[in-house]
């Protein structure tokens, strides 16, 4: 598809925008960014840092997806999870896809700049480069580690969130980037071994297509037993209290099922269903933190 394949006269319609911006995705990031604010302070996230750091990073995010949406254009087209994306389906130019993207893109870094902080802009556009060009224009084609280091882009929100508010990076909030950075591959993984066929198809060596499938699934146990360890930590450097432990190990028992029956349970439905089941996982996981926090009687033992 190029730019002559559209109707003569045709405007890509806001849904089409808004399909770009990867909506499910991007309320995931901005979910976590916003618990990263949260947990950043002991009372409330002055309004107005509140609502800009959400709009910049969201923003940003959105831009990395349309961007990301213009460089796998033709790989889009060829994958049947993808096929109905507006560029392959040809309701959109690339061009008009990327103006969107950088317009959203500099919207996001003017707005975290000049009502944020600079330190916030710097590492949003550092997580934009992240996924929109190392990832997505290198790493996705160069190695099968490509979702494990590519992986760093997609867990900074809530350290995103955190600077926002404070105008630093604390080692707390860099526990919830662990835990987004150990979640990242069987969250993935798991996609990747249901759709390894459409992978393999376009040439995409993610892990199940060029160690195998065997290999996959015990790497997603390992990195499952990384996570829980990693959910662990915040209880245990007085981030949380009990309530978030609680919570966090029964959603660990549950995910680690989940891979446990993997193992022995090759069917391919259950690869999905595990994919689906890590971001209930997470999104479970950043409402008991917020939950936890909130919580004076399930306050950090000293």
């Amino acid at each position: 598809m190029n730019d002559a394949t559209l109707q003569p006269g045709a405007h890509p319609a806001w849904r089409e925008y808004l399909e770009l911006c990867k909506p499910r995705v991007v309320m995931l990031i901005v979910f976590t960014a916003i618990v990263g604010m949260l947990l950043a302070t002991p009372g409330a996230v002055p309004l107005d840092t509140f609502i800009f750091a959400t709009l910049g990073i969201g923003l940003a995010a959105g831009s990395a997806a349309a961007i990301n949406h213009v460089a796998e254009y033709r790989i889009d087209a060829l994958m049947a999870r993808t096929e109905n994306r507006p560029l392959p389906q040809g309701e959109m130019s690339r061009t008009h896809a990327f103006l969107f993207a950088l317009v959203i893109g500099a919207l996001s870094m003017y707005l975290l700049i000049v009502f944020v902080n600079s330190l916030t802009a710097a590492l949003t556009f550092a997580s934009l480069i992240g996924y929109a060009v190392i990832y997505t224009m290198y790493l996705k084609h160069a190695t099968p580690q490509n979702i494990v280091i590519g992986g760093a882009a997609g867990a900074a929100p809530p350290v995103l969130g955190w600077t926002a508010v404070t105008g630093a990076v604390d080692p707390h909030s860099l526990l919830l980037f662990l835990i987004i950075f150990a979640w990242t591959p069987p969250h993935f993984w798991a996609l990747a071994i249901y759709r390894r066929e459409e992978y393999a198809k376009v040439n995409v060596p993610m892990l199940p297509i060029t160690h195998g499938v065997e290999f996959t699934r015990v790497q997603i146990l390992l990195y499952t037993i990384v996570l829980t360890i990693a959910t662990i930590l915040p209880y245990i450097t007085y981030m949380c209290g009990v309530f978030y432990l609680v919570s966090a190990l029964v959603l660990d028992a549950v995910f680690l099922y989940y891979v446990v029956r993997m193992l022995v349970d090759h069917r391919d439905e259950l690869a999905k269903e595990t994919f689906r089941y890590s971001i209930i996982y997470l999104t479970l996981l950043f409402i008991a933190l917020f939950i936890d926090h909130y919580l004076p009687l399930f306050a950090p033992l000293a």
